[in-house]
């Protein structure tokens, strides 16, 4: 995928805010004495130790192949809960860009009547996470506003797969997303933020409203809770996978 166009973000409607020693491996410790009463044969160029190598990093049983980088978005309209989703799951201190809201933002950003949120992404949230030996997953959290929807492309470029983070209760917010990535060919998932625990309608009303084919899969899920994060995370991996499988096989 080289580009797309930026998703057309709707006008958002006018209400509130819401044991390895130096001696073992070089020689004789200092101040030790060789053993004496037997002749000892003098030594020609011993073999070298087994192991590997100075300067060949990925030689021999002891090293192993860093994992495989894969590069995942999560996207969604603003206030879905996208960086909590980076920040539940994210092995390392999660890299954020949040701004507080102001009162400028009265009638442009509206998190929903359930969001006690105070602080907005102005640019990307980023986390990592090792999903085994092999793979490490790289997360991207896009921005939700209207106003950041020129990042889309670049934040998209490269990535295999996306989580479509929506809320029940403003599904309209994730429209432009799904947009998006059904015109980039990027493979997606639709995961349902549960908040409060439940959600304001079922999944298959929810997939009838959001119009997406049966091969898309939509799930269910807590944006604070790490094993259902991941569960999510695995989906999206799950249909990258399939979809580039498919891909070498045309």
């Amino acid at each position: 995928m080289d580009s797309v166009r930026s998703p057309e973000w709707p006008p958002a409607p006018l209400s509130g805010l819401s044991a390895n020693s130096a001696a073992a491996r070089y020689g004789t410790p200092t101040g030790a004495t060789p053993a004496t009463g037997r002749a000892t044969p003098p030594t020609t160029n011993p073999a070298p130790p087994a192991g590997p190598r100075h300067g060949t990093p990925n030689a021999g049983p002891g090293r192993s192949t860093p994992p495989i980088p894969v590069k995942i978005l999560v996207a969604g309209g603003f206030g879905v809960g996208k960086t909590t989703t980076v920040g539940a799951i994210s092995e390392i201190a999660p890299l954020t860009t949040e701004a507080e809201m102001t009162s400028a933002g009265i009638g442009i950003d509206d998190p929903g009547a359930r969001s006690g949120k105070t602080t907005t992404t102005v640019a990307m949230d980023f986390g990592c996470v090792t999903i085994d030996r092999s793979l490490k997953l790289y997360l991207f959290g896009t921005p939700g506003q209207n106003r950041f929807g020129f990042m889309w492309d670049d934040l998209a470029r490269g990535a295999l797969g996306a989580l479509v983070v929506v809320d029940s209760s403003r599904l309209d917010d994730c429209y432009p997303a799904i947009d998006f990535f059904e015109r980039a060919g990027l493979p997606f998932v639709v995961g349902v933020n549960a908040f409060d625990g439940r959600l304001a309608v079922d999944l298959p009303s929810i997939r009838w409203a959001l119009a997406i084919s049966d091969q898309v899969p939509l799930v269910q899920f807590d944006a604070r809770d790490w094993l259902s994060v991941r569960d999510a995370l695995l989906v999206v991996l799950d249909r990258a996978l399939d979809r580039a499988t498919r891909d070498r096989r045309d």
